[in-house]
């Protein structure tokens, strides 16, 4: 299995490859715009966009770190002070290829891969279309409409609660003869009143003998 080996080994070995691929790299920042084979391209633009990454930092240790593939001083002098503060804002993407077509010969594609010049303007970002949040909502609607026949069984008890209170009503109708009784006996009470001159009558009889 292949794993951790990623790309091309463009039919030559180890030393010989990467010898090859300095020596593109260096012409590469040297004239900005070369032709090579579309798979020799494809490879170059990996190994120069990470270089061009590595200069956008001007420090010493990435200097040093561009050093160890590109060989030649003006060229590294050049990376860092003229190509990299083009791409200070765009993030990635420093280079384009454009493919020329098929050679005469070998029929091998070919192709132009060349810096890019273009400012960079960065893209407004789109919002979310908010049409998924809208949807969610129409779901509890659906969820309601049990509740709503279930409301008038449970008003059906408050409707019978005045019915429970109607004798606390009357209890005061049973208390009325309770404050009536003390007016009648109140006769009672003067009955020995008129009777008191029956008792005098004897009385007037002796002093009348």
């Amino acid at each position: 299995m292949r794993h951790m080996k990623s790309g091309k080994r463009l039919g030559r070995n180890t030393s010989h490859r990467k010898a090859m691929m300095r020596n593109m790299v260096t012409s590469f920042f040297d004239l900005e715009k070369i032709t090579t084979t579309d798979a020799r391209a494809k490879e170059l633009r990996k190994m120069a966009e990470k270089l061009i990454t590595m200069a956008r930092r001007g420090d010493l240790h990435s200097r040093r770190l561009v050093m160890q593939v590109v060989r030649d001083k003006k060229v590294v002098a050049k990376l860092f002070d003229t190509i990299a503060p083009r791409y200070t804002e765009r993030p990635g993407g420093y280079t384009r290829i454009i493919k020329l077509g098929h050679r005469s010969g070998d029929n091998a594609s070919l192709s132009v891969i060349e810096l890019v010049e273009e400012e960079f303007t960065a893209k407004p970002k789109k919002k979310k279309a908010p049409a998924k949040k809208a949807v969610k909502p129409v779901v509890p609607v659906i969820e309601e409409t049990p509740v709503e026949e279930e409301a008038p069984a449970e008003e059906a008890p408050a409707e019978e609660a005045p019915a429970e209170e109607a004798p606390a009503e009357e209890a005061p109708a049973e208390e009325a003869p309770a404050e009536e009784a003390p007016a009648e006996e109140a006769p009672a009470e003067e009955a020995p009143a008129e009777e008191a001159p029956a008792e005098e009558a004897p009385a007037e009889e002796k002093k009348k003998d």
